[in-house]
């Protein structure tokens, strides 16, 4: 499901209130099934999908969450046999195109976390694109381990 965000409402969410839906936009750029894992440790990730339904690419550049003391946006990376997390300053979105935030690759990496993730909860996480600018999403915590977010009941 693909929601238009009215003026009045996209205000609020570059103000910073989250969307309370599991797909959001701003400008050219839609945000799909934005998901987290449960932790019980001080970190966790976060996923999501990423299209841009328009003619000029924008990239990811930053994230942030109240849930954090710090969020970076990693890409897992092999290096001579050892496998690793590595921070990227940038998520590239083709027009057109899709960049997929998923356990394994790219995700948003949430540092120094207030409290433990637990399933159910929900965390809210503003993305900044380079042209689009910040929307706030609200993202479901799914098992710890899990590879897909939790199932969306409408």
């Amino acid at each position: 499901m693909r929601l238009a965000i009215p003026v009045a409402l996209s205000i609020a969410v570059l103000a910073g209130a989250p969307a309370a839906a599991d797909t959001a936009s701003i400008g050219d750029i839609v945000v799909e099934n934005a998901w987290a894992r449960a932790s019980s440790v001080n970190v966790g990730a976060a996923y999501a999908t990423l299209r841009n339904l328009g003619r000029k690419p924008d990239r990811l550049v930053a994230a942030a969450s109240p849930a954090a003391a710090r969020v970076e946006i990693h890409t897992v990376v092999e290096r001579d046999g050892m496998v690793g997390m590595e921070r990227v300053d940038a998520v590239e979105i083709a027009p057109g195109k899709a960049a997929v935030l998923q356990p394994g690759g790219l995700h948003i990496m949430l540092m120094g976390l207030k409290r433990k993730l637990a399933p159910g909860d929900r965390i809210e996480l503003t993305l900044t694109f380079g042209n689009a600018g910040r929307i706030a999403i609200r993202a479901p915590v799914a098992r710890a381990g899990a590879r897909k977010g939790p199932e969306r009941t409408r």
